[in-house]
């Protein structure tokens, strides 16, 4: 392990530097794991994230363990998992304890105003980046131009990207003159971590249910476990999607619940809206995973216990949401692996590879549209300088990604 120090340096650097969303990460990544360490290549880091894509659980923080598991295999791709998601759910936790302190009609994220200009500056550059890498013949034109379309149009929608990035490899895999099979041996598939997911999630189910019907007191621990784990082994479109589960299940059902039902309210995990909504409005100006924001939610929702136990309910939310996600990537990326000797697979990546360049382009220009950049004030001319300087530096220097956030908070601190 001591030899993979130096890497997992840079996965704390990225960790602490990571903002603008699971779009922008993969950008970061771009030029930290790949320009400027050469950890993985251009067309693996595509292929990781497209694969993450198809997956439940957060694509960022899979993308993240897979580079780990690369590097190093599991042991690696756990403490890789362990450095990357530690800062947020840290600071989401300590959140946790001081909203109960802070007047929240005073929290102002003008320090992060520029980072969306930031995040569509990292997204151009990685869209330039993978598309010399994807796009090279009519095919994968063709499908990078609908994944955008198609992206732009439905860009809300969790199942759009497994959708089209299923659909680009079922596109490339109509011809098989290019690329024929050659017989290949399956290597042997380890089964434990699938079995402990499905372990999991079924008893933390009928633990649950136990505890309901049969009235057993102060169980709201093992409710707020089984509503955690299952939306991180459920959720499809990253945090974005999470947070409104989130909500509707912590915040509006409990209220519904106490309305019909008064008795059965006492041990439902509660979280009040305003508190969820400045949680949900904090994490997304903070680096890192935006599934940090279940760390916020245990917390919050074992606050009434004493501290003890809502740093209890702060490792709850935290195990409950990311296990699912690393026990998913880590059992089906080897069979990834496997089924990627087989030629209709193969053929399949050069679609997906398309997909994803579309879908980052897509990614730009969606959140390019919520971003003053022609109304006639300094925000705008800001907005578009930043945009412009983000892309040419680093396109053409070696200034770390880093320097650049930095760069964009002092910005939104002084102006």
């Amino acid at each position: 392990m001591l030899r993979h120090i130096p890497f997992l340096k840079k996965v704390l650097y990225f960790s602490v530097t990571a903002f603008g969303g699971p779009q922008a990460h993969i950008a970061m990544m771009m030029k930290m794991f790949v320009e400027k360490t050469p950890y993985v290549t251009k067309s693996e880091l595509l292929e990781y994230n497209a694969f993450c894509n198809l997956l439940p659980g957060a694509s960022s923080t899979q993308t993240v363990t897979l580079i780990g598991y690369k590097r190093g295999g599991v042991p690696l791709a756990i403490v890789t998992l362990l450095i990357w998601i530690a800062p947020a759910c840290i600071f989401m936790g300590a959140f946790s304890f001081l909203l109960h302190y802070i007047d929240k009609t005073s929290l102002k994220t003008d320090i992060f105003k520029f980072i969306p200009s930031m995040a569509v500056g990292f997204l151009a550059y990685a869209s330039v980046m993978a598309f010399g890498v994807s796009v090279r013949n009519v095919i994968t034109w063709v499908i990078m131009l609908v994944c955008t379309a198609a992206t732009y149009l439905f860009f809300k929608s969790p199942f759009i990207f497994p959708l089209l990035i299923v659909l680009g490899g079922f596109a490339t895999n109509l011809s098989h003159k290019r690329i024929p099979q050659v017989e290949t041996k399956p290597k042997k598939i380890k089964w434990w971590n699938i079995w402990l997911f499905a372990f999991l999630f079924i008893a933390a189910g009928i633990t649950s249910e136990l505890a309901r019907k049969n009235n057993w007191p102060d169980r709201k621990p093992i409710h707020l476990f089984e509503n955690t784990y299952r939306m991180g082994s459920l959720v499809f479109g990253g945090g974005h999607v999470l947070m409104p589960m989130m909500y509707e299940q912590f915040s509006v059902r409990p209220e519904i619940i106490a309305r019909k039902r008064p008795a059965d309210s006492v041990n439902v995990v509660s979280i009040e809206k305003d508190a969820m909504t400045t949680g949900m409005g904090i994490v997304r100006a903070l680096p890192g995973p935006v599934f940090a924001i279940a760390t916020f939610t245990g917390g919050m929702a074992l606050k009434d216990y004493g501290p003890s136990m809502q740093v209890l309910g702060c490792l709850i939310g935290t195990i409950a949401i990311f296990l699912p996600t690393a026990l998913l990537v880590l059992f089906f990326f080897p069979i990834w692996n496997n089924l990627k000797k087989y030629a209709a697979v193969y053929r399949s990546l050069e679609g997906i590879n398309a997909a994803v360049v579309g879908i980052m382009i897509a990614s730009t220009l969606y959140i390019t549209k919520d971003i003053s950049l022609v109304e006639a004030r300094l925000t705008s001319l800001m907005n578009v300088g930043i945009i412009i300087s983000t892309f040419l530096l680093l396109q053409f220097t070696r200034i770390p990604s880093p320097v650049i956030v930095a760069g964009c908070l002092l910005l939104g601190y002084f102006l």
